[in-house]
């Protein structure tokens, strides 16, 4: 079944359910990736939290579908899913592509008058003034070059890069992605700032966001914080070491004192 956006069902699913959650803390995924990125986040968190992973069309259950080239119609399929899921509270983390679909995710629910995440965390994006004053085109580039520039970000398997049966399968999403996120401009006159607080987490050596620009997001909501980790765009991926305990320690101690039961609130 498919929505009116033409977003399947099945983008977010549980990956360890948990009856009556102190919280629901969802992790989407960067360009070209899949909920595999977070997949060994989940032991690493409380076990009363409901760990939900979330795939964009493409890739997957969802492989057989094409993928969304636009922020908007990926943030409303998002959306009419995330309906059946606002009865807990609730937390949103996003790295590079998943860090745009959050926070649009957290305009739309604002928007919407619908309850809010308690917490939102950005990673490996610069805040919107920072994304639109250095645009870029990497959606554009001839095949070897774009080979080339995603072997240097790390976070795809070098063989995937090399072998040239798995490029032609991950080609394609890959456009996609890097288009929707290229072509992202706000709506005029919309508010960005989001009423929730939100943190930032970046790499120090991260070739595509400064940690000027991940500074920046402390516009944009009530910042709890620029966190940087010693790595790349994919500082958190293996081989990161320890890395990916420091950042869901972050996490944990970001959700510290949530309630233990009810549901968000109302709509801020």
């Amino acid at each position: 079944m498919t929505t009116g956006t033409d977003v399947p069902r099945g983008t977010v699913f549980a990956a360890r359910p948990v009856p009556r959650p102190r919280v629901r803390l969802f992790l989407f995924h960067h360009a070209g990736g899949s909920h595999q990125m977070f997949r060994d986040w989940v032991g690493r968190l409380p076990s009363d939290w409901e760990i939900c992973l979330t795939d964009a069309p493409g890739r997957g259950l969802l492989s057989q579908t094409p993928p969304v080239r636009d922020v908007r119609s990926l943030v409303r399929g998002f959306l009419e899913e995330l309906l059946l899921w606002l009865d807990r509270p609730f937390a949103f983390f996003g790295h590079s592509m998943g860090a745009l679909v959050a926070h649009e995710l957290t305009l739309a629910l604002r928007d919407a008058r619908l309850p809010l995440p308690v917490w939102l965390g950005v990673s490996g994006r610069g805040c919107p003034r920072s994304v639109l004053a250095r645009p870029t085109s990497l959606h554009r580039l001839p095949a070897d070059r774009l080979r080339t520039e995603v072997g240097r970000m790390g976070g795809t398997p070098e063989q995937v890069v090399r072998d040239a049966e798995l490029w032609d399968l991950l080609e394609p999403v890959l456009r996609a992605d890097f288009e929707l996120v290229e072509t992202w401009r706000p709506d005029a006159g919309r508010a960005l700032r989001v009423p929730v607080p939100l943190s930032a987490f970046g790499g120090t050596r991260d070739p595509l966001v400064a940690p000027a620009e991940l500074a920046g997001w402390a516009d944009y909501g009530d910042f709890g914080g620029c966190h940087l980790f010693e790595g790349g765009h994919f500082y958190f991926a293996p081989p990161a070491n320890r890395v990916p305990e420091t950042v869901t320690r972050e996490i944990r101690t970001a959700l510290t004192g949530m309630p233990a039961g009810g549901g968000p609130g109302a709509a801020r």
